[in-house]
């Protein structure tokens, strides 16, 4: 499942999105913001989405606003999220982000892709897969254990 949500700067692009996974025929679930509000606050709706991803392994998020950078924030608040930002420019962070950290969230900045950018990105991102290296499976253990150990 992919669960997706934004806050007022990041609503149109949102929209935007969600038109172009029905269109892919991919499942997404709308997490919010639900009406543009310029007043509204970016973790009532991302920390939200975050949960689900995290609630449903396999699970995949999306989260926008403005830069992305609140929104990635609020999203690694969640035990077990691990939110790759990107703001434009070189595709292979996208790559990267799945590849080597295993993201399964992507946050994007709203004020700085175009619409067909973000809908490049979040193809890439959504086709990439994770490599399973050992390498790459020892360090998230480690990010793994170090969060587990904070909750304690």
């Amino acid at each position: 499942m992919l669960y997706i949500a934004s806050d007022h700067a990041g609503f149109e692009l949102k929209t935007e999105l969600l038109k172009f996974f029905q269109e892919q025929k991919i499942d997404c679930e709308d997490c919010g913001a639900f009406t543009l509000n310029d007043q509204d606050d970016y973790p009532d709706f991302i920390i939200p989405c975050a949960e689900k991803v995290a609630a449903n392994p396999g699970s995949l998020g999306i989260v926008i606003g403005g830069s992305g950078q609140g929104e990635a924030i609020a999203a690694n608040k969640v035990k077990g999220i691990r939110a790759a930002l990107w703001y434009g420019g070189n595709p292979d962070i996208i790559t990267l982000s799945k590849e080597h950290n295993n993201a399964n969230t992507i946050s994007l900045g709203a004020r700085f892709v175009t619409i067909e950018e973000a809908q490049k990105a979040v193809s890439l991102w959504l086709e990439t897969k994770f490599t399973n290296e050992e390498r790459h499976l020892r360090r998230l253990e480690k990010l793994n254990q170090y969060e587990c150990k904070q909750l304690h």
